[in-house]
């Protein structure tokens, strides 16, 4: 799967790693809106900016490195807007 492609699936439920310094954390999108992501970790749901940010995602047994202004959409418009 290319990079594209990958930006175009559905987020939630994918593991997840936010890798920017002020918020070093892993788990799993349990929401998404078009400026966030709502990560479960250790029980608990933190609310991640995606501005600002760069997430690490394995997908299929890949990492994938994305940024978070990269993706500043909503969801359901996603597909329609990333390329």
């Amino acid at each position: 799967m290319n990079r594209s492609d990958f930006m175009r699936t559905e987020f939630i439920g994918m593991d997840v790693e936010v890798i920017s310094a002020g918020c070093p954390m892993r788990g799993v999108i349990v929401d998404e809106t078009k400026n966030t992501f709502t990560v479960e970790s250790a029980r608990t749901e933190k609310m991640v900016p995606k501005k600002g940010n760069e997430f690490r995602f394995t997908y299929n047994g890949q990492e994938i490195v994305v940024r978070g202004s990269e993706i500043l959409h909503q969801p359901e418009n996603r597909i329609k807007k990333v390329r």
